[in-house]
């Protein structure tokens, strides 16, 4: 029987593998190998998701098209490249929660955040301010602090940073509601990182949106580190807009193309300023060439130019397979497997090792951050050198991320027994 097997066994994990119905995916990835030949113990995904095996034959349809039609593989390509978004639209907006027409598969993620500030950051008069998390990822800050400036304002006096408590490493959701029921009347936009990328905790995107609603504030969402990581359900947060990138979770290549999504309630608010291009004009009339621009009435209003095929493609292998498997199978394993992670970890003991990512299933997604006390990247390194492949940020974190689609309970042991290892050398 399982049960009677020790959990920080490697029988232990082989036998709950041997169960687990998503465990035969795996395969489906390439799985990159250390120079003896053996496979890294890959819990990187919440950086750069691994390659599915049918992204490079997809690909090469592609090319293959290319090559033999030139620009007719516009419209005579096995896949026609002219509506080749919208073949992604149905499985991405499964993925994220959200109606077809408000989801759509364009550009990179802090490109897209810019084209949604545009339009949902309207400072006015004292309500100018936006919100965030001090320990926001950089990228998102630097991108507030410059749509703060272009609109002629002070960084310094219309950027709020929440910060967690003292000797706290995570936010509390009632402090969440405390400032925006203090300063609500002031910020024009409250913008979170729906799952943050240093701690890992995930944050109730309705109740956020609910608050800063009452208060008058539009309210979006960076989801990079939740878009396949965790059911997102954004349109039944409510919130105005949400952007993320599909090369984590999402296995579509490094810095692939990200995603939108913007309810449909702003679909036709024609007050709603917009940066516009030809890709956003009604399909009926785009290619009259001669014609004020009219917008989709759709979120594809907001793209500007045709997609980049090559790049889209790899976003399209992956969502199949989140098709095929569903985001609440994914999420079901995640919990089961991040738990397996911590109840390891914790074994190591708290004197040695302390998780910052909250305890609280509902809380976090797959990713694990592990403090180590009295350490530096010195231990870091010496794990990836035993064959991790995990990501270090400073000062003292070690991010882990066992994603469900295909890291298995062997991984976890793994990468425990040689945590474990590296603890007795240091």
């Amino acid at each position: 029987m399982v049960t009677d097997i020790k959990k920080n066994t490697l029988a232990y994990a082989r036998a709950q593998d041997e169960k687990d119905v998503l465990h035969k995916y795996r395969n489906q990835f390439h799985i990159p190998k250390q120079v003896n030949g053996e496979p890294f113990v890959y819990l990187c995904g919440n950086s750069l998701g691994l390659q599915p095996k049918s992204t490079k034959a997809a690909l090469q349809q592609e090319l293959l098209d290319w090559q033999n039609l030139g620009v007719e593989g516009h419209f005579h390509a096995k896949n026609p490249w002219m509506p080749y978004h919208e073949f992604l639209t149905e499985a991405m907006a499964r993925v994220v929660g959200a109606k077809p027409q408000e989801v759509v598969v364009m550009n990179t993620l802090t490109v897209n955040l810019h084209l949604m500030m545009v339009s949902f950051y309207q400072p006015k008069g004292k309500r100018n301010k936006i919100l965030i998390e001090a320990d926001a990822f950089p990228s998102d800050k630097y991108a507030v602090e410059s749509q703060i400036r272009f609109h002629g304002l002070d960084p310094k006096e219309c950027l709020i940073e929440l910060k967690a408590r003292k000797g706290e490493t995570c936010l509390r959701m009632e402090d969440i509601q405390s400032v925006i029921d203090r300063e609500g009347e002031q910020i024009a936009l409250v913008l979170f990182g729906n799952t943050n990328y240093y701690t890992g905790q995930f944050f109730d995107m309705k109740a956020i949106t609910e608050w800063g609603h009452a208060k008058g504030c539009k309210v979006g969402f960076d989801c990079a580190h939740g878009a396949g990581n965790l059911p997102l359900n954004l349109h039944d947060s409510g919130c105005d807009f949400a952007v993320w990138c599909n090369y984590k979770y999402l296995n579509a290549g490094p810095g692939s193309l990200g995603g939108a999504f913007v309810n449909e309630r702003h679909f036709n608010d024609p007050t709603i300023p917009r940066l516009e291009g030809w890709w956003g004009h009604d399909k009926a009339t785009r290619f009259k060439m001669r014609d004020a621009f009219d917008p989709t009435p759709t979120v594809e209003a907001w793209q500007l130019s045709n997609p980049p095929i090559l790049s889209m493609v790899a976003v399209w292998a992956s969502l199949k397979m989140f098709d095929e498997v569903g985001i609440e199978n994914l999420r079901k394993k995640a919990i089961s497997l991040t738990g397996y992670l911590e109840e390891l970890v914790k074994s190591l003991g708290e004197e040695v090792v302390h998780i910052i990512t909250p305890a609280d299933p509902k809380q976090r997604g797959t990713q694990l951050s592990i403090q180590v006390k009295n350490a530096n990247k010195n231990l870091f390194n010496q794990i990836t050198a035993d064959g991790v492949i995990a990501d270090w940020r400073e000062p003292d974190v070690i991010r882990v991320a066992p994603v469900p689609m295909y890291n298995s309970y062997e991984d976890v042991y793994h990468f425990y027994a040689i945590l474990k290892n590296a603890l007795k050398k240091k």
